[in-house]
Parts: C-alpha cells; structure tokens; sequence
C-alpha cells in the first residue's frame, strides 16, 4: 500500500460556513474521511463519493470506538506524517454567535478557556481557586455533566453567585440554544439542555441583551451563511 498523508482538519464549531478554505480544499482531495458526531453533516456533503467514510463518534460514557482505535485506523491510512490545519474554535465562535464576547473594555480583559471534564476529579488538574478570581471570563467546555460542580467550585473560591453565566447548546448550528442566569441559578436554569454545551462565566454575558444577533438562537428563520448579498463587510 502506498503511504500517505493523515490532515487534522478542525471543522469548526457546527455553522459549515465557517470551515476553512483549507479545510474546504482537503475535504474535496481526501480518499479517506474520519469524523464524529460533532461535524455537520452539511460539510459531510463535501467530501467526494468515491472516499471512504469512517464514523468515529463519541458521546459522554458511550464511545463507539475508543481512541486507540481511532489511533490505529488514521496511522492505517497513512504510515506517513500529518499535517495539523486549524479550525474556528468553538471557545471564541459559540459564545459570539450567542452576542456573547469574550473580553469588552468595560467588562473584561482576560478570558480563559478550560476542560469541564475535570471538575470532578480528587485531583483535578484545573486550578479553579485561581479561576475564580484571577479570570474576568471563563469558557468552559464538555462541562455540562458537572456544571453543578463547577458553580460549587467558583462560589467556594471567591467569585460571587450573582456573577453572570451562559450555557449554549449546539452553538454556531440551527439548533443552537441559550440559557442565561447567574452562577446562584444556571444549574436549575439548564437541567434541561444536553450536550454539546459550552459554559461562559463572567460580565460579558450581560452583553448579550445588546448583541444577540444570530438568526436560530433569536427565533428567526433566517439562515446567516446564505442570508444572500451583504450591505457592508469589516475586517
């Protein structure tokens, strides 16, 4: 078999107009696609009828495929180097199409983004004492299973319960879902979401009454990746 190249592709956080040009490029020329559960199956649509397709999904306590499979089949694939081609992070682009940003000069000049899955470990590699009061924003991600503990841990260590909090579900998509309320109240607020959920702690979540501009999380049938010709663009 003739060795090949394996391509880390990040597919960006759900809208397919946010995959890159490069990402766009690979996905058309690639023989063989490795995806999960979180790529939208409109992007799905761009890779050729001839490729193989191989579904590697993973959901919180059900794995398909444990990762030393998924390990085996790429090198399987390949035997030959890879090339690593960053997406849009879901850290930075969830929260902004919830009217969420990360820093203001007014509300926020620090953010940082952390793993929820560490919440419950004894020991935890995640310094929430130092988060809590260090951080002006926090992004949380994969932590909706231990929000509960989470708020605990920040409350414990000094931020206080008024402090504004977000949860967005399947952020960046036609699905998405957003609930505000405070660190006292966004447990009971979001027992009803389900992953993929992204958590977003700080001031800046008070911006969003100004900045909620994304058509499925305001309730309007408007799609933003083909609302048709654009009046102004800033880059």
């Amino acid at each position: 078999m003739k060795p090949g190249k394996v391509y880390l592709v990040g597919a960006g956080p759900g809208d397919p107009g946010l995959l890159t040009v490069r990402g766009l490029q690979l996905l058309h020329s690639a023989q063989v696609v490795v995806y999960d559960q979180l790529v939208n199956p409109v992007v799905l649509e761009e890779v050729s009828t001839v490729a193989i397709r191989i579904f590697v999904g993973k959901q919180a306590g059900r794995h398909c495929i444990v990762q030393e499979e998924i390990n085996r089949v790429l090198v399987e694939y390949a035997r030959l180097g890879y090339e690593v081609v960053p997406g849009v992070s879901s850290a930075i682009a969830v929260p902004a199409y919830a009217g969420i940003p990360l820093t203001h000069r007014k509300y926020s000049s620090s953010f940082a983004v952390v793993t929820g899955h560490e919440a419950r470990k004894a020991k935890s590699t995640v310094d929430w004492a130092k988060l809590a009061t260090a951080v002006d924003t926090l992004v949380i991600l994969m932590g909706l299973h231990n929000l509960s503990t989470i708020v605990a841990k920040l409350i414990t260590h000094g931020r206080a319960p008024e402090t504004p909090a977000a949860v967005i579900r399947w952020g960046t998509t036609q699905e998405q879902e957003t609930v505000i309320g405070t660190l006292a109240d966004i447990v009971e607020k979001s027992v009803s979401l389900k992953a993929p959920a992204l958590i977003v702690v700080g001031e800046v979540v008070e911006l969003r009454n100004q900045l909620n501009w994304f058509a499925a999380d305001a309730e309007s049938p408007e799609e933003p990746w083909s609302s048709g010709k654009e009046d102004f663009v800033n880059l």
